[in-house]
Parts: C-alpha cells; structure tokens; sequence
C-alpha cells in the first residue's frame, strides 16, 4: 500500500514538472502572429515555427523510444545513427521546414496529447526520478523545453511588445493549446 501511494507522489510530480514547462512554453507562443513564428534568427536561424516543429520532433522521439526503454531496450546513439545530435536536428528542421504554421501547431497538439497519453498508463515503478525512462523523459521534454521558453522570450524582449493579434489564425493555435490544458 504505501508503494503505491510513493507511485502516485511519482505521478503528480512528474506531470506538475511536465505541465509546469509546457504551459511555460506555450506562454511564450501566445499572441504572436503567423508572420513573427515565420520570423528567422530566434534561435540560431530558427524561426518560431521551427522551433515549435523542433519541441515536437523531440516529443516524437520520447514516444518512439520510451517503449523500447521500458522493455528493457536501449536506443540507438543519435553519433551512430546520424553523425550526432547536431545532424539530427538539421535533418529533421529540413524535412520540417515547409509545413504550414496551422500544420505545426495541430502536430504539437497531437504528438503531446499521445505523450501525456502514454505517460497516463505507465507502471508506478518508471516514475521515480532514477529511472532510464524518467531520464530520457526528461531530456525530451519538461528538461528541453525551457531552454526553447527562454530562447523565444529572450527574441520577445528584443522585438518590443506586440500588437494584439488575436485574428491570427497561428495566435488562435497557440491560445488554444495554452488554454487546452491537457490535465
């Protein structure tokens, strides 16, 4: 009995760090138009955009390998397999770089919905913060997406305050998102 109540200490914990930096992350989106998330030079040469379709990518990629940890799997080195994160992320920003913003945002949607899916339906014992699965859940997720948050507000402050954009079909996405709280 008290294995389960520690798991479900787990559970809150790991979805209050997971909402904590999400929600964060998709405050930094709100009000911008579908022009500013086209806007190069947030991160690198990186647009909003990319860098939402990037947060994503990586969301995939916890999805993709989680399961394979959890059975006992180990994944396969992104040097081994791409010549390294780096070429990943380039890889990926390139096969990304055409979709629609509305496109984007509806995959970031989808793609978390099913993370927070899978993560709903785990055993008790992935939880704890020692676990391969919790570490690679981290590097995916609630632990990458504020280097993003601080990246796009950081671009925010530079650009002056915004005009209200709310017809925005991008704003509409992202307010959406935020207040779409997936718990």
């Amino acid at each position: 009995m008290i294995k389960k109540k520690e798991g479900s200490v787990y559970r809150q914990r790991l979805f209050k760090r997971l909402e904590t930096a999400w929600c964060e992350f998709l405050d930094a989106l709100a009000g911008l138009s579908e022009e500013q998330l086209l806007e190069p030079d947030v991160t690198g040469n990186w647009s909003v955009r990319d860098i939402v379709a990037h947060v994503t990518t990586w969301e995939e990629e916890a999805l993709k390998h989680l399961p394979f940890i959890l059975k006992g799997g180990t994944p396969p080195r992104y040097s081994t397999t791409y010549g390294g994160i780096d070429v990943f992320n380039a890889q990926m920003t390139q096969e990304k770089k055409d979709l629609p913003v509305k496109e984007v945002f509806r995959q970031m949607n989808d793609v978390h919905s099913r993370l927070i899916s899978l993560l709903s339906h785990l055993p008790e014992s992935e939880l704890g913060s020692k676990t391969r699965f919790r570490h690679r859940l981290r590097l995916d997720t609630y632990g990458h997406y504020p280097k993003h948050t601080r990246a796009i507000r950081k671009w925010r402050e530079k650009k002056g305050p915004i005009e209200d954009l709310q017809s925005s079909a991008a704003f509409e996405s992202a307010e959406e998102t935020a207040q779409r709280r997936l718990w």
